[in-house]
């Protein structure tokens, strides 16, 4: 049943590695992204609030294939923005890596947002009425205690941005979605084998996220 794991015609662990970095690559940029964003949404500049709230509802409910489709059909085909890639797999990948910013930075906002909430008022105002601006204020008051009490849907968010990596294949980045398709085309007698393959492959790159996440929150989990 396995037996084109042994033929050496698809680099399996490839494509795997591809999936990891896509997703380590967006998961950063979008952790940064996303606290741009929640810095955004609680700003006291009405013109930076009103961007950050319109940027989260629209990307947030726009299909994650309609954001990646953009990327290649607005900023590649119309644009020729290739984001300093030769082939076409390295754009795709680039491409991919934006658009999973673009889009989970919306939920990584959401998740912060959260954490905000749970930091009593009392302490933004008591370092205001120490002098501190709302740079500061945010920065080493609020956002710190807001990490610790966002962590566990933080996890969930990262684990999310992993399995949405498949969506990628649809702009021609070569992760291990990408192979699947072609190995369902060309495996046919076996495509059981083909989805157990390639869901315990991801089995492999979320436990280990949820795992050490979720040992995280218990360990900075804040004591009210």
């Amino acid at each position: 049943m396995f037996d084109f794991l042994d033929s050496g015609q698809y680099d399996l662990l490839g494509a795997f590695w591809v999936t990891a970095k896509l997703a380590l690559y967006s998961a950063i940029g979008s952790l940064i992204w996303g606290t741009a964003l929640v810095s955004m949404r609680v700003s006291p500049v009405p013109l930076m609030r009103s961007f950050g709230t319109a940027y989260v509802n629209i990307v947030r409910n726009t299909p994650l294939t309609v954001v990646l489709v953009g990327c290649l059909l607005g900023l590649n085909q119309t644009l020729s923005i290739t984001l300093g890639g030769g082939r076409s797999e390295d754009i795709g990948f680039r491409l991919a890596v934006l658009g999973l910013v673009a889009y989970t930075g919306t939920f990584v906002c959401e998740a912060l947002r959260s954490g905000i909430n749970t930091v009593p008022s009392g302490q933004a105002e008591a370092a205001r009425a120490l002098g501190m601006s709302f740079t500061q204020v945010l920065t080493l008051v609020v956002l710190p205690q807001a990490f610790r009490a966002a962590v566990t849907p933080l996890a969930n968010v990262l684990i999310a941005l992993t399995k949405n990596t498949t969506v990628a294949a649809a702009i021609g980045a070569a992760d291990a979605a990408f192979l699947m398709k072609e190995m369902i085309e060309n495996e046919a007698d076996a495509l059981f084998a083909v989805f157990a393959v390639f869901a315990f492959g991801f089995i492999v790159l979320t436990l280990p996220t949820g795992l050490i996440l979720g040992w995280a929150a218990k360990r900075l989990a804040v004591k009210r």
